[in-house]
Order: structure tokens, then sequence, then C-alpha cells
């Protein structure tokens, strides 16, 4: 490494990467002439060649089936760049423009984030200890957590969550955890989980990690600091050639979702049975997929139907997100605008509405999801990649319910609608397309909810006033705008 060195990776085997469309920009920092740190920017990208557009194939059944494999590489040298890889890496993805774009932002953010690092290191402080700063913030973090977990007993607790299918077949694909808490240590064991399968819902080693870590971070006191210091008190033990460690070939580009909702599960069970207020309900799982084709002028499109995503679950003193992109994000995913999306892709968006009388209730209540219809005006290529369709996924804690699982319709022009497997990919004519989102789960007894609260559910369109009778017990009058205090009351018990 040098000064002005910029490194590139992907690769889940030999860089450290989680999947192979997620691209890692890192730059060295250097005070001295003395490696100091790294910037560092880790982004999805739109293709990277592979068999399907948009880097998802759901027919893969080895890595090399999903795109361009990135060892680590020098991108720039000495702040030049390397012309010749560039080029590489253009020339691997459909859509070359974007990659390009995209690909300058990153460079663009580990420069400023590396001139940022050593304004901290060596001007903000004036003392020259700017590297004990950043440390005491990693031990800061450290002695946070440590803090959390020493107020728990020691034991072991058991989780499990898992899929139904591996994108080819119906088969159980369990995830189990034990969970030890042993003085200020937390471990995570997976031992007992599932082999490695053919599809690609296969975790790297670096997935599993951040899975874990994402279950401990949103588990614990928020205020912790989320750094690398924080969770060295964590281990985790994931066995070779399971689902949650693959060995080579196997594909894995669908791992930051599944497994990885899958292994948060499996977490937040076990830790709900040692700490149960903080229990979080299970996430709806994702029933939508990706439409890739050429444009009339050409240019290839990929379009997402993010709009379609599935909602949050509840935890204590919160409902869920009504929606808010899958699990591993906890809500990070921004809804993207109706009218930029109908003048990017080819497609008319004719629904996006929340569904009613889908999350799961409880004093805190899963998210809705929502009711989803789009039509694509050209020949697409269509993947679908839909795990909550065939069971409940978004599961209720301390007496919440379980929220709705999704359904997805699809219809040629001139053909007839057709339910699609979970992971498939279809070549398909101009068509629409209907998605029911996937419902979070509630958290807590749904009488226990505040009835004001149910009342505004209900003026909303997200509860039903049958549903606000049987399952919150609280009525409401004949106008559906205001309580009936005395017949909740006698339906509560006072």
């Amino acid at each position: 490494m040098a000064e002005g060195d910029i490194f590139i990776l992907s690769d889940p085997y030999v860089a450290g990467g989680n999947h192979l469309p997620d691209w890692t920009i890192i730059k060295p920092v250097f005070i001295d002439g003395i490696l100091e740190g790294f910037a560092a920017n880790r982004a999805h990208q739109s293709d990277i060649g592979g068999g399907a557009a948009g880097t998802y194939n759901p027919e893969a059944t080895e890595i090399f089936h999903e795109g361009i494999r990135l060892p680590v590489m020098k991108l720039v040298e000495r702040d030049k760049l390397r012309k010749d890889l560039w080029q590489l890496l253009l020339l691997n993805s459909r859509t070359p423009e974007l990659l390009e774009g995209d690909l300058g932002a990153m460079l663009g953010s580990v420069n400023i984030g590396a001139e940022r690092m050593l304004r901290v290191m060596k001007e903000d402080l004036g003392n020259g200890r700017g590297i004990d700063y950043l440390e005491g913030l990693l031990d800061y973090g450290e002695m946070r957590l440590r803090g959390e977990i020493a107020k728990l007993p020691d034991g072991s607790w058991h989780g499990e969550d898992g899929s139904d299918t591996d994108c080819f077949v119906d088969v159980d694909v369990p995830v189990r955890v034990k969970a030890t808490v042993a003085g200020d240590d937390l471990i995570f064991d997976f031992t007992g989980s599932a082999p490695q399968v053919k599809g690609f819902k296969n975790s790297s080693l670096a997935n599993t990690h951040s899975a874990v870590y994402v279950a401990v971070a949103a588990f614990f006191d928020a205020s912790i600091p989320r750094n690398g210091g924080t969770f060295r008190p964590v281990c985790i033990i994931a066995p070779e050639g399971t689902v949650v460690n693959a060995l080579p070939p196997a594909p894995m580009t669908m791992n930051t979702i599944y497994p990885a909702t899958e292994i948060v599960y499996a977490c937040w069970k076990a830790l709900a049975q040692v700490l149960p207020p903080s229990a979080c309900a299970g996430w709806g799982k994702s029933a939508y997929g990706i439409s890739s084709g050429r444009k009339a002028d050409g240019r290839a499109f990929v379009m997402y139907h993010w709009h379609a995503t599935p909602a949050g679950g509840a935890v204590n003193g919160r409902d869920g997100y009504a929606q808010g992109g899958n699990l591993p994000s906890l809500g990070g995913r921004t809804m993207p605008n109706v009218e930029t999306y109908e003048r990017l892709y080819p497609c008319r968006i004719h629904k996006h509405e929340l569904r009613r009388d889908s999350a799961g209730p409880g004093e805190y209540r899963g998210g809705s999801s929502v009711n989803y219809e789009a039509q694509i005006l050209l020949p697409s290529t269509h993947a679908v990649r839909a795990e909550g369709l065939k069971r409940t996924s978004g599961y209720g804690v301390l007496g919440g319910g379980a929220g709705a699982k999704g359904s997805i319709v699809m219809q040629e022009e001139g053909g007839l609608p057709q339910r699609p497997p979970q992971y498939i990919i279809q070549r398909v004519g101009p068509m629409r397309v209907w998605i029911e989102g996937t419902a979070g789960g509630g958290w807590g007894d749904p009488k226990k909810r505040d009835p004001m609260r149910v009342l505004r559910d209900v003026r909303d369109e997200i509860v039903s006033v049958q549903s606000a009778r049987d399952l919150y017990g609280v009525v409401i009058d004949h106008t559906g705008r205001n309580i009936d205090v005395a017949a909740t009351k006698a339906l509560r018990g006072g």
C-alpha cells in the first residue's frame, strides 16, 4: 500500500465481500508515511453481468452465474486511475453508464472520507492524539455493550428461523443458533444450521457477521454507538459448508436478504428469552421482483419493484414501519417516487396503497405493507424473489399476532393471470403485476393497545371496524369515527 492508492473488491470467498453486487472501495490513510486507517464505501451496483439483469439470478447454482468476481485490486495507483481495470468493470455491466457514475461517486466519497479523517487526526485535536481519540470511541462502544451483556444472567438460549425453499424445490432450510451469555461476552453458535443450498441463498462469513451485528444493534440500548469496538464482545461460530458459511462455488447473491433475515430472527428469538421487554417482532419477508429489458432507444433498464417491499415488525413503544424495505436495512429504504419511476422506466404504476387488516395485531402493531399494481409497457425479463408467499414471516412476540403473508399475480397482455413460484426468471411480454406486500408482526397483547391508536388505524383504513372489535376489543360507533366507550369497556372487561 502507498499514499494515493485506492482498492476495489467484491468476492465473498477471497476478498471478504458479502456478495458480488456489493463493491467495496477502500483508501488507506497515512500520516507521515505510517498507515493509520482506511476510508471505505461499500455500495450495491445496478448490474455486474451474470445470468440475469439487475445482479439477482434466481437460476444460479454457482457463483460464476452471478457476475464478475473481484479480488482485492488497485483501482487507483498513487493517484492514477487504472483505465484498463476501469474498462474491464464497465464492459461487464449491462448498465455501464450507471456503473461509471456510481464508481466515480464512490471514489469521491473515500477521498473526502480520507481528508476528514486526516483533519480529525492532525488538525481538529491540535495535539497529534487523533488516533487515541478514534481508539477511545471504539473502546467506549465495547464498554457500553459489555455493560449491557453483563446485566444478563449467564446461560444459553436457542433460536431458530429458516426458509421453505432452496430456490428450486420445497425444502426446509433451518437457521439455528445457540446464544450464550458468559460474563460480558455474547456467543452465537450456528452449529446445527442447514447445509449450504443449491440456490443463491447461501451466506458468506462476512454477511453472517453483519447479520448478527444487526440483530445485536437492534436488540440492545439504542444509545450504544454502532462501531467496530461495540461488537468486540460478540463471538460467532459458523460451521463451514452450512447455509451461514458456504464453501465455493455456492452462489450467494441473495444472502444479504436471505438468509440474513433468518440469522437476525434466530438471534432475536434467542435473546428475547433472556430479556423479553426488548423482544423484536418479525418483519415481513419479501414478495416482489425485478423487471429488466431494453427501452425503445436500445438502452438497458433494470426496475426493482421497490414499491412492494415488506413492512416492519413492532417493538416495545413503537408500531412497525408501514413499509421500510427488507429487514437487514432496519427501515433504511426510502420508497421511490411513483412519477419518477414512470419517467425512468417503461411502466405505469396504478396502485400503491396501504393494506387493510394485514398488520400483526398487538399493543404495538406491525406494519401493514401495501397493495401494489404496476404495468410494464414493454417486453421484459421478470426475476421473482418472493420468500414471503407461502407462510407468514412477520411473527408476533409477547402475545402479538403475526402479519399477513404476501401474494403476487402476473398477467401478460392477452393472457390469463398467473401466480409465479417464489424464485424464477420469466421472459414476458407487456404485463401487469399485482402484489400484496408482507406485513410485520405485533408486540404485546392487542387488548392493551391504546383505543385512540385503534381508532386512528380505523380512520386510516389500516384496521377495519370488525377487526378493531375482534382483535383489539375496541368498539367503533356507527359513524366509523368515534369509540363507543361503554361497549369497549364491557368488551375489554372494564
